[in-house]
């Protein structure tokens, strides 16, 4: 079975490596540019995972993550947060409250990214 991962970011040019990186381990990628974008997404083909940059316009990470939270079809949707250095956040905060798994700071490897998205998953690597 491959596994969907959905990817929400504005920055392109930055997902778009991740994109890459995910695709050649063998995973079915799917790309938004804002939570808005996601959550549509969402409602039409549930992801494996959910990664999701903080800030972006039209509906941010977080809020993404609250409306996420608020529905039972999608409220055990495992979600990875990327935020830009600087932007301060608390990981412990968020996986307490919200139940995200993991904050990443940008910059962030496309590699790195892949293995957590492994550890989540349960996999064991297969692809490079």
């Amino acid at each position: 079975m491959t596994h969907r991962v959905l990817l929400c970011d504005d920055e392109i040019p930055i997902i778009r490596a991740a994109e890459f990186k995910i695709k050649k381990a063998g995973y079915d990628v799917r790309i938004a540019g804002d939570g808005e974008e996601a959550w549509q997404m969402i409602q039409a083909e549930m992801p494996d995972i959910l990664v999701t940059d903080c800030q972006m316009p039209r509906l941010d990470g977080l809020g993404l993550v609250r409306r996420l939270r608020e529905h039972p079809e999608t409220r055990d949707l495992p979600v990875l947060m990327l935020t830009a250095k600087g932007f301060e956040l608390s990981a412990e905060e968020l996986a307490r409250r919200w139940g995200v798994r993991d904050l990443i700071a940008k910059p962030f490897s496309p590699k790195g990214l892949l293995e957590r998205i492994r550890e989540i998953l349960h996999e064991q690597p297969v692809g490079p």
